[in-house]
């Protein structure tokens, strides 16, 4: 069918760049808008992958052999049509479909809940629209080859505008339109440039309204998207947040009650920090951590110590080193930029703690000082950079603490399962540090653990305890001291080359699941669905 458009094959490549670009920006979306509910994790990435790889299989079948059935473009550009609706309807009903899938699936699936979940909601998320994208690719090369000649060139051009549309729709997202819109709005622009690219050619290619009826109806459609789906966010159930936004690397929110202000970067598992607006003991794994500075020198609140802090967050541990010890000298690297303006503005982040805008361990790659204790603070629930946990890591950290350091790690999924992610972790580091003890964290999930090559240090605790006067301090430490036990450690050792992290976190987050669901299904059981629902 003669399109005037289409004649010197200029639009049928702009389509694959488009589609090409859209199809990238869309698979970028799904993993912002998965993460708030099941982790940016490798596990994630995977389940997005691959789903989006089938549908986009499925569709250059399809697409293919209805080239050869119907070489009709008004079919494949009325495909993109219904592809750009449904992309631009995903803001509008992603999170609600994403939050019931997960609410069925949790009282049903005993184990790999966020594989299930997070498999499930892609499939009926993203599959239909990007296996209507899928079709382009076979479609333009029956409309563009004229001839076995030159089908080498045309199919290599095609391929080429469909690849340089991938980058651009790779690099956009990430560093342009989501940090500065947010992941709703995005869905939104790549729908919008989709539906754009259809109209021109329906218009162009002057269609009758009875034959291109689906085009004005389109438009009301996606303008009913923009209008409901431009909101960013994710925990739409609640409305007292301070802010809800998002940065280049995480999905984030704050909010806070009359003693404390909390930030979380996922709105189903835990949160990351909690600043207590009153100075005072928090009950948190903050105050065991803050041990370490004894241990390294039981003279601490008169010798000043060089601490640095991996994973600086919204500068908690920074703030509560500063509240209890005057000679403390604080670096932090936060490797979101977001997080650390977030601390300055609600979680008071001390003026003299230098930030540093970095990842934890690329920055122990690129300075030579030494320091008094290293904070290892950089595990997000499931989300555990594989680069921060193995043996390659702990032993630059070891490079970098004086003799007498101490390295203080907050290990925020404890579990008493044979195997578990802790064990690897204390293993790997007890690889490389002689000396280490584990005291875990009452109340909490959280285990700290402290390492050190000098074999004092619970010595040093002691004595730094009973000559304690101030008794925040003495209470905070003597809790420490309580729960301490010497870790010995095994073969289970983590390195550059082998660290499944992502596996071993899933399987601590199938058990708080697993544990969680149990106590609501006593409920059920116990006052039926009216008991569940008032607890709810």
């Amino acid at each position: 069918m003669e399109r005037p458009i289409l004649k010197n094959k200029i639009y049928l490549y702009l389509t694959e760049f488009f589609a090409g670009m859209s199809v990238m920006a869309v698979e970028l979306g799904a993993s912002r808008l998965l993460a708030p509910y099941f982790s940016s994790s490798q596990i994630v990435w995977t389940i997005i992958i691959g789903t989006i790889m089938i549908a986009m299989a499925l569709g250059n079948l399809y697409g293919g052999r209805m080239a050869d059935k119907d070489p009709n473009p008004d079919k494949l550009y009325k495909r993109i049509v219904i592809a750009a609706i449904w992309i631009g309807l995903i803001p509008v009903v992603g999170k609600y479909i994403i939050i019931g899938i997960s609410a069925l699936l949790i009282f049903a699936v005993s184990n790999h809940f966020l594989v299930i979940a997070g498999f499930v909601a892609c499939m009926v998320l993203f599959v239909f629209p990007l296996f209507l994208l899928g079709t382009v690719t076979p479609s333009l090369v029956k409309f563009s080859v004229d001839s076995l000649d030159d089908s080498g060139s045309v199919v290599g051009k095609l391929n080429a505008s469909n690849t340089i549309g991938s980058i651009i729709g790779t690099f956009v997202p990430t560093f342009i339109s989501i940090p500065a819109v947010g992941t709703a709005v995005t869905f939104l622009i790549f729908a919008g440039i989709l539906l754009v690219l259809c109209i021109v050619y329906f218009v162009s290619s002057k269609i009758n309204f009875s034959q291109a009826k689906r085009v004005p109806i389109s438009i009301v459609l996606f303008l009913v998207c923009c209008l409901l789906g431009h909101s960013n966010s994710f925990a739409f159930w609640q409305t007292n947040l301070n802010y809800e936004g998002e940065s280049i690397y995480n999905y984030l929110q704050v909010y806070e009650d009359d003693k404390q202000v909390t930030l979380s970067t996922n709105v189903l598992f835990g949160v990351q920090s909690v600043y207590q607006k009153e100075k005072g003991p928090t009950g948190l794994y903050y105050d065991y951590a803050m041990a370490s500075l004894y241990m390294a020198n039981e003279e601490a609140k008169e010798t000043p110590l060089k601490i640095l802090i991996l994973g600086n967050g919204s500068g908690t541990f920074a703030t509560q080193c500063e509240r209890y010890f005057d000679n403390v000298d604080i670096t932090g690297v936060e490797i979101d930029g977001k997080i650390t303006d977030l601390a300055t503005k609600y979680f008071e982040l001390p003026e003299d703690v230098s930030v540093v805008t970095y990842d934890g361990r690329a920055y122990l790659n690129a300075i030579d000082e030494k320091y008094d204790v290293i904070m290892v603070d950089a595990y997000q629930d499931i989300t555990i950079p594989f680069q921060m946990s193995s043996q390659e890591f702990f032993q630059l950290v070891a490079d970098h603490l004086d003799e007498n350091g101490v390295m203080v790690v907050n290990l925020n999924m404890r579990s008493d399962t044979p195997g578990n992610i802790n064990d690897y972790l204390s293993d790997t580091i007890g690889s490389v540090f002689p000396c280490i003890y584990t005291a875990d964290v009452s109340g909490w999930s959280n285990r700290v653990l402290y390492a050190s090559f000098n074999s004092e240090i619970v010595a040093n605790l002691e004595g730094a305890i009973n000559r304690e006067t101030d008794s925040d301090l003495r209470y905070m430490m003597g809790k420490s001291y309580e729960g301490l036990q010497a870790y010995n450690p095994g073969d289970l050792i983590m390195t550059d080359d082998k660290a499944p992290v992502e596996l071993l976190g899933m399987q601590i987050i199938d058990e708080i699941i697993v544990d969680e669901v149990n106590y609501y299904k006593r409920i059920y059981k116990d006052k039926g669905l009216s008991g569940l629902l008032e607890l709810i």
